[in-house]
């Protein structure tokens, strides 16, 4: 029985690969789960029956720490004996493969929603380092999606050959027909999803879902917010994530979001569906993203989506069919954005109807497995990208977008 670990830098992210694991499981494959010990790695292992390892392992770069924990990496990797090591997130990618490689397993990297995308000067140099070395010694460097895929062969962080996106993208796709299915929440239950978030009945309700973060453009959101909440008083702004510590949004925005009777903090929630059918419009103005997976999950509950026109948020958002897309950064095109939308029942419903089409065509979560099985199969035999070949189609659409952002930020 091949053996696979699945190495992450915390183990929230191992929440991502839920399914997958199963389905592995049910191919003959054994898995393991490697990340920050602590009850959420314990609970993972429970939760999907599987063999977890503690290693601890900071997402800030830090020298020292990160030194002894390539140390517990390699040893860990020198008792386990993984056949493939997955390693995911700019640390754990690092370490994992390097583990991986100085015992001789097979190793795959992954890159979503790289980092340094929104760094300069030495931060920027050192986290793309670090990616040059992840992919050089990765057998496979998988991508959430073509633009990202582009990015990192154009930027010379990888080698176009060792390059795959899973099916269509998506680290694991959407279950639209089951835990995203609009079907499942009816007038009242959406009634009632309202009345929990302290949402009165007849508001119309922008909905943002991910980290608090400069990053994710709460700011543009805020500013956006602002100019809107005056001209329309049925407006309400409804915000589902935690905080993020590391990269907060700005003191002065927390202050007015927070003192808005008409903003809503719904906080961290494991399940989001529900706070998506509570929403009319969806809104990700975010900087950097590896797919946009909350874009595809707004529209797999049939929500139109506005969102950013960066490598990432192109592949989950088609322009003008699912959505709308906006420069980054741009305050005015979002508030017209979302005022169209309101405006329009009709194009909310359209938009939204041609999104819940669109994932339920091309992101199945199975699809996704089936490639990533295949991809696995592959690197254990050598065989590795000749069933699966490197970058999906419309690579050089995706390239296009990736110059005209590289423009955008050299502004």
């Amino acid at each position: 029985m091949p053996r696979l670990a699945h190495v992450t830098t915390i183990p929230e992210t191992l929440g991502f690969f839920r399914g997958q694991i199963a389905y592995l499981k049910a191919r003959g494959w054994e898995v393991v789960a490697v990340s920050s010990p602590g009850p959420g790695l314990d609970a993972f292992g429970t939760s999907e029956q599987i063999a977890v390892r503690g290693v601890p392992m900071r997402r800030r770069i830090a020298p020292m720490h990160d030194l002894a924990s390539l140390a517990r990496m390699i040893a860990l990797m020198a008792k386990v004996r993984p056949d493939v090591v997955h390693s995911h997130t700019p640390k754990a990618g690092l370490l994992g493969t390097i583990g991986a490689r100085l015992v001789g397993s097979r190793a795959v990297v992954s890159l979503f929603g790289l980092p340094q995308m929104t760094r300069a000067g030495v931060e920027r140099w050192v986290l793309d380092l670090t990616t040059r070395i992840s992919c050089a010694l990765a057998h496979r460097v998988w991508c959430d999606s073509a633009s990202i895929a582009a990015y990192v062969v154009e930027h010379r962080l990888c080698a176009a050959h060792k390059v795959f996106v899973a099916a269509n993208g998506s680290v694991n796709g959407v279950d639209a027909a089951g835990r995203f299915d609009p079907s499942k929440f009816d007038a009242a239950a959406r009634a009632a999803i309202r009345q929990r978030c302290g949402i009165p009945d007849g508001a119309w309700v922008i909905g943002f879902v991910g980290r608090l973060a400069r990053e994710k453009g709460l700011q543009e959101l805020t500013s956006s917010w602002r100019a809107l909440r005056d001209r329309y008083p049925d407006m309400h702004l409804l915000l589902v994530g935690q905080v993020d510590g590391a990269d907060p949004i700005l003191p002065a925005d927390d202050r007015v979001l927070r003192a808005d009777p008409r903003v809503h903090f719904a906080g961290h929630q494991p399940d989001t569906a529900p706070l998506f059918a509570a929403m009319d419009l969806f809104v990700m103005p975010s900087y950097r993203e590896g797919f946009g997976v909350t874009n595809i999950e707004a529209a797999a509950l049939a929500l139109p989506v506005v969102s950013t026109r960066i490598p990432g948020c192109v592949d989950s958002v088609i322009d003008g069919t699912t959505g709308t897309l906006v420069p980054v950064h741009d305050v005015e095109a979002l508030t017209a954005a979302i005022e169209h939308y309101h405006a329009d029942p009709a194009l909310r419903r359209a938009h939204g109807a041609a999104g819940r089409a669109r994932v339920l065509a091309d992101f199945q979560p199975q699809a996704v497995w089936e490639a990533l099985a295949g991809e696995y199969a592959g690197v254990l035999t050598g065989a590795a990208g000749r069933a699966h070949p490197g970058v999906v189609s419309n690579t050089n659409a995706a390239a296009r977008v990736v110059r005209a952002h590289t423009i955008e930020r050299t502004r």
